[in-house]
């Protein structure tokens, strides 16, 4: 099986931060869920899969994919890296989109853009957020399989084989590395769930758009923060890339 662009969704119960968090209700539905409803609006996604652990407590991940009709790849739970690299390879992709299971704001429009700006630089790997523009929980990264698997087969530090592009963004020499930034800087904005304030920010972006518009769009939550400014600030105590600062800590320190 080949095909052009494959999507991944990296999701786990095991987050230290906000334990079981992708299957958290979100407006009567799993997180996860909610997410996956919004990239499968992505046109310029070939095929969505979800990779997860075999670890026995993310079976409820797996059960949850059957029940929605997504493919679910189970690989290692520590290397992540070889774990997502796994998971795409019976499909043969020419290109991979990384998306991470706590970003129920997901933008389909922005992905498309993310993967057309990859395809017209002809980018070894492109991603929306190195230098951050735009909204945490926004995220998303396009490369090609071929320099997934390079990755894959060359990666030996541990933060490496635990943040998927860590060892590609790393190697600028080597790689040819695109950006796509936003017009208007909205990096101070947090959109991601790590915190039980997190969550209770999307919670309420959903019970104000969702029931009108299923399908609401970056710009419909920008102008729901501007009627309610507020809610700008309820979750902003937190930094930007904790898991991944902690990570390259721990190894310093070993």
């Amino acid at each position: 099986m080949t095909l052009r662009v494959l999507a991944i969704l990296q999701a786990r119960m095991s987050s230290s931060r906000l334990p079981g968090k992708v299957l958290l209700p979100l407006f009567g539905e799993p997180m996860l869920a909610r997410q996956i409803e919004r990239v499968r609006r992505a046109r310029r996604i070939d095929q969505l899969i979800v990779a997860t652990s075999s670890a026995p407590s993310d079976d409820p991940i797996a059960a949850l994919c059957s029940a929605l009709g997504v493919p679910c790849h189970r690989g290692s739970l520590d290397d992540v890296l070889d774990r997502f690299e796994q998971a795409a390879r019976p499909y043969v992709p020419q290109h991979v989109v990384r998306l991470t299971a706590d970003c129920p704001l997901a933008d389909p429009q922005l992905i498309d853009q993310l993967i057309d700006r990859h395809f017209e630089s002809g980018g070894d790997y492109t991603t929306n957020a190195n230098p951050p523009s735009f909204p945490d929980g926004l995220d998303a990264e396009v490369m090609r399989y071929a320099v997934l698997h390079i990755a894959w087969r060359e990666a030996q530090r541990q933060s490496e084989r635990e943040h998927v592009t860590l060892y590609i963004a790393s190697h600028p020499q080597r790689f040819v590395i695109e950006t796509l930034r936003s017009d208007t800087d909205l990096s101070a904005l947090r959109w991601t769930v790590d915190e039980a304030d997190d969550l209770a920010l999307v919670e309420r972006i959903y019970a104000a758009l969702y029931p009108h518009n299923a399908a609401f769009t970056t710009q419909d939550v920008l102008h729901l923060l501007e009627e309610q400014p507020e809610l700008r600030t309820l979750n902003t105590a937190h930094r930007r890339n904790e898991g991944l600062e902690k990570s390259l800590q721990q190894e310093q320190q070993g």
